[in-house]
């Protein structure tokens, strides 16, 4: 009988510590994972991965940080932006805005938008006051995107800025409009430019006449949306003999390059003083506009695209606020907060209002040489083909983090850093005795 000899013992299956270390960092916030980027070389291959840059991006908190446009009211006015988050402006909107930590210099430049943490800027050519360029910008990075090829549009013009997820790639879309006056007739072309490409490409044109042609395209869902007016008599008009009927939200999709119309809510029942305005916050659609020049009303389009969807969010009066003129800044999730900005005669103001209850906060900090606009904010890690802006960090703290032990770096972090793995820390336990044993 052939001897029997023992089974060796079974190896256990090696940990895959490359995706447990991803998984890990996916969960840490965008600004400190550009210093563990130095901590070694396989945690900045990791980091800088296109797939873990996506991934931090899906697990990245929404809704939780602003951009403040602010700019000058003069010929020559500067344009600045502050990164901030939402907390810490509705806590103290006045040191946020005036704050030098977080504040960045765009010359005359403007920001067209804000999209998974890139910043669409556009700038002016000197002595072409119709020509324009446009360029990516990550803000906690410091990389911007090589710069569009210079567009030229007419004195009338609006643009968008956003993602296409079929391309995996961000585009421009310009609206130009051109109005005869002398037979009172216009026509409108609309250009498409992807960063990345060599050109601008005509698309179908703008199929109602732009209402608010100096207002920008809002960016929701994979699509740039507009007001129009369906149906106008010519390029010249009165907003009094405009019915309600007549206006609609055009929506450009930019996967297809195509558009659709989608109705105004049915619990407008007559047209308003001022023209409405369209903005999107927290992966909502809103729609703003007064009633009778004594209210103010908000309505959010809780499923973008569905128009039964359309629910009015505030209704307040305009006396009860105490200014003559109000429009959203920024409206917290939930509709929780709504920050407006206000306007009486020359001297404008940011109101805070909380409607849970009827409280309304005035804060002076806006005179009438200057006016803000707010962006929904995330902060990520991405930017494709890009060109460095400010991509340099100190020999010694280089040094310094060379030496860290990286799991004694990740003990001493932040209270918020620590709060994202709390969870994973007991899985990672878990790992590790089973490994054991």
């Amino acid at each position: 009988m052939a001897a029997q000899h023992p089974t060796p013992p079974q190896t256990p299956q090696p940990l895959l510590f490359g995706e447990l270390v991803m998984e890990i960092l996916s969960w840490i916030p965008a600004k400190p994972l550009t210093r563990l980027k130095l901590v070694c070389k396989s945690w900045n291959s990791i980091i800088s991965n296109p797939h873990f840059v996506k991934l931090h991006l899906q697990r990245s908190p929404k809704n939780a940080n602003l951009l403040v446009m602010l700019r000058e009211i003069s010929p020559e006015g500067e344009v600045s932006v502050v990164l901030s988050s939402v907390e810490s402006f509705i806590r103290n909107p006045s040191s946020t805005l005036t704050a030098q930590d977080g504040c960045h210099s765009l010359g005359r430049g403007w920001v067209l938008g804000s999209c998974n943490g890139l910043v669409c800027i556009w700038d002016g050519i000197e002595d072409y006051p119709n020509d324009f360029e446009f360029h990516l910008w990550n803000p906690l990075t410091g990389f911007s995107s090589v710069k569009s090829p210079r567009l030229h549009v007419n004195k009338y013009a609006s643009f968008g800025f956003g993602y296409d997820e079929s391309s995996d790639g961000y585009k421009v879309a310009a609206v130009n409009l051109d109005i005869n006056y002398t037979d009172n007739s216009w026509e409108t072309t609309v250009e498409v430019y992807r960063f990345g490409s060599s050109s601008w490409r005509n698309i179908d044109s703008f199929p109602a006449f732009p209402l608010a042609i100096e207002e920008d395209g809002m960016y929701i869902g994979g699509t740039l949306n507009w007001l129009g007016l369906q149906n106008t008599q010519g390029g010249v008009y009165d907003w009094g003999a405009v019915t309600l009927d007549m206006l609609v939200i055009v929506s450009l999709e930019l996967k297809s390059e195509t558009y659709k119309q989608i109705q105004l809510p049915n619990g407008i029942d007559e047209l308003p003083s001022h023209k409405p305005s369209l903005n999107v916050w927290g992966n909502c659609l809103y729609l703003s506009h007064d009633y009778k020049k004594t209210h103010f009303i908000v309505w959010q389009m809780k499923e973008f695209g569905d128009e039964i969807s359309w629910t009015q969010m505030l209704k307040i009066s305009l006396q009860h606020i105490n200014v003559e003129l109000l429009f959203p800044l920024f409206i917290c999730e939930n509709g929780d907060i709504f920050v407006l900005g206000a306007s009486n005669g020359d001297i404008s103001k940011i109101v805070l209002y909380d409607p849970r209850v009827n409280n309304v906060e005035h804060i002076n900090i806006l005179d009438k040489n200057h006016f803000a606009i707010t962006n929904d904010y995330v902060e990520s890690l991405g930017l494709e083909n890009v060109t460095p802006m400010i991509a340099k960090i100190d020999q010694k703290s280089a040094i310094e983090l060379d030496c860290l032990n990286p799991m004694a770096w990740l003990q001493g972090m932040d209270s918020v850093v620590q709060e994202s793995l709390d969870h994973l820390v007991v899985q990672v336990e878990n790992i590790f005795v089973s490994y054991e044993k």
